[in-house]
């Protein structure tokens, strides 16, 4: 089974909790935006331990490092079947000067002609309804969970 390790950092400004959110590179993502951004994340092997895994992914998607207490979050199962393990945390990132790895595709598939293209070709903060409406909708269940848990922890 593929799997992929990722963190969901957020932020609060003025009480509106924020999140941080990442669009595919490349030309398939390029008119997609509702359901298509994702949490920074990326496959890991299970020789790799997951949380120093979606650290290194959350760096090669943004050249940022992130530190902080990590909170885990439930897995979930996309569509394709990939489970996504992700850990939330606190923090702020400039969204406008992220800076991806790239990565060789075939474009136009099957064309043999093949082209260098960011993993991620953005990145921006989201509230809460608006992060839930621009995420692959496997990843709402992360946004809801980090709710859950803030509004526990604010009790």
């Amino acid at each position: 089974m593929r799997k992929s390790a990722g963190i969901l950092l957020y932020k609060k400004e003025k009480d509106i909790l924020l999140f941080f959110l990442v669009h595919p590179g490349g030309p398939f993502w390029k008119d997609k935006d509702v359901g298509s951004w994702t949490i920074p994340k990326g496959e890991f092997t299970d020789e790799e331990d997951a949380l120093t895994a979606a650290k290194r992914e959350f760096f090669e998607e943004t050249g940022q490092e992130i530190n902080g207490n990590f909170y885990e979050l439930k897995p979930v199962k996309q569509k394709a079947g990939k489970m996504v393990y992700s850990w939330a945390v606190e923090g702020n990132i400039d969204a406008d000067n992220i800076v991806s790895n790239s990565f060789k595709m075939e474009w136009p598939y099957k064309s043999g002609k093949w082209i260098s293209v960011p993993e991620v070709d953005k990145g921006e903060w989201f509230t809460v309804n608006d992060a839930r409406q621009k995420i692959n909708p496997a990843q709402i269940a992360l946004i809801d969970e980090l709710v859950m848990w803030q509004n526990e922890k604010a009790l």
